[in-house]
């Protein structure tokens, strides 16, 4: 789809005239109408905050001419996969699993591949394949080419063996203690915990980042425990396969 058929259905969606769009970007309603006629393409400041008023990337608006790939994992991008930096803008060079808030979330490609063996092993792909497939590409994305300049000299990593060391600290009956936390996205580990009333509550946000990890009971049985940690919390909790039956351990302010 053309950039300029694009801005029209995103502009109809939103239920927005041309001169609200035009106030909202601070153009002329002149401006919009030859953009959506394809006389005319938003230049890059303006694409920038049309990209913020409709919540899709620059690539998107643009009708998607560059086949966008994470920059550290390989994952193919798209606006639902990209990550966010710390004003919400858009970062089209990572997926939201390995950048968040404008911290690169793996300083080990190691750490990152045994992750993404995890999830890429399949009926198709053996895991000798995914190994092999991962330590030859991973090398030539340009956050591993440029690590020294990109990386924030272990403080990432710092925080994280400080929320380990909390976590570990709280001594939760059953619970074994905690090595590694891996990046986890909100909706995928949102889980639903029913209140005595009745009622459910979510504490996570579906589009930010944590850490986390799940763990095995030490008193075996199907349940397991699943811990996330950000800047400002702790929560824990248990549950049964594919997070059925989630109950509420912990949830604690940092």
């Amino acid at each position: 789809m053309e950039t300029k058929n694009i801005i029209l259905e995103l502009r109809t969606k939103h239920g927005m005239s041309q001169e609200e769009l035009a106030n909202k970007v601070f153009v002329t309603r002149q401006a919009v109408s030859r953009w959506e006629t394809g006389d005319t393409v938003p230049n890059t400041e303006t694409l920038k905050l049309l990209s913020d008023t409709f919540d899709v990337s620059i690539n998107t608006l643009l009708g998607s001419p560059r086949k966008l790939i994470c920059q550290c994992c390989g994952m193919p991008l798209d606006d639902s996969l990209m990550s966010h930096e710390k004003d919400g803008s858009f970062n089209e060079d990572y997926c939201k699993w390995c950048y968040s808030d404008g911290c690169y979330m793996y300083s080990s490609m190691d750490d990152l591949i045994e992750v993404c063996v995890k999830n890429m092993v399949s009926a198709e792909h053996t895991e000798q394949e995914v190994r092999a497939y991962l330590n030859s590409t991973l090398p030539r994305l340009d956050y591993w080419k440029n690590y020294e300049r990109l990386s924030d000299g272990g403080q990432f990593e710092q925080f994280k063996q400080t929320l380990i060391d909390e976590i570990n600290a709280l001594q939760i009956e059953g619970m074994p203690k905690i090595e590694k936390l891996t990046a986890l996205v909100g909706s995928y580990v949102d889980l639903p915990y029913r209140l005595p009333n009745g009622k459910e509550v979510r504490f996570l946000d579906p589009d930010a980042t944590y850490l986390g990890a799940q763990l095995e009971c030490e008193f075996g049985g199907e349940r397991h425990f699943g811990v996330i940690g950000g800047m400002d919390f702790i929560l824990v909790c248990t549950y049964e396969k594919d997070g059925e039956a989630p109950e509420l351990v912990l949830y604690k302010h940092r």
